[in-house]
């Protein structure tokens, strides 16, 4: 898989992209992650990427020209499945998105800045647009990242245990099971009997009752 991450600001990609789990995909070249410097795509000694709205109003806007000049070179060298642009007002991200999304071979994900990004690029360009959440964040930056990690981490081979990704919350609908280690006992709290039983069927009996609990509890919404 390919994922190519086109930023006004990269250097704020450059921790997240680099350790852990993302890190380790990278190294056994299950997935190659290349961020690009949209400033390079500018032809002014400025290095503009962003100009103020036509009609007035408060903010910046992501000007076209390097954004069309960024994605048509890359998609000059290879075809990409989806051109994914990161947005307040987007589909809101999900698991089972994540899951679709990490079966796909070539992405593109445009971070917005500032105001946005000139709608001519929505138009023209961007075949899908993500939300991560209804709130708003100073860049597309962190967002991506976020979506770069769900999407990594579903990868077989990215995770040793690739069980664990698959049990995560809301890959069923579910949260997950509350998880506990050694020691059975730690300032009077203890773990619960069943799992220091070694019966694994009343184990993952108690697991799916717990589940079923906690999402009534916390997230009815995915019960609908």
């Amino acid at each position: 898989m390919r994922i190519d991450i086109i930023s006004a600001v990269p250097q704020l990609l450059k921790s997240p992209l680099t350790e852990s789990i993302l890190k380790r995909a990278q190294e056994k070249k299950l997935v190659k992650i290349v961020v690009h410097d949209l400033r390079s795509f500018t032809h002014d000694k400025h290095r503009i990427v962003d100009l103020p709205p036509y009609g007035g109003g408060a903010g910046m806007v992501l000007k076209p020209e390097p954004i069309f000049e960024c994605i048509e070179w890359l998609k000059s060298q290879r075809e990409y499945d989806e051109i994914i642009y990161v947005t307040a007002d987007g589909e809101k991200f999900s698991q089972a998105m994540a899951n679709r999304l990490s079966l796909k071979k070539n992405l593109i994900i445009l971070c917005g800045h500032y105001k946005g990004v000139d709608e001519r690029v929505r138009q023209a360009l961007i075949t899908k647009e993500i939300s991560i959440g209804d709130y708003v964040l100073t860049g597309g930056e962190l967002a991506a990242a976020v979506i770069t990690d769900a999407i990594v981490r579903l990868i077989p081979g990215a995770i040793s245990d690739a069980e664990s990704a698959l049990s995560d919350s809301f890959q069923d609908g579910l949260l997950d099971a509350p998880s506990y280690t050694r020691p059975p006992e730690f300032r009077g709290m203890k773990v619960p009997e069943v799992l220091l039983s070694g019966d694994h069927k009343k184990i993952a009996q108690w697991r799916e009752e717990q589940r079923k609990e906690k999402t009534k509890k916390r997230r009815k919404d995915l019960l609908k």
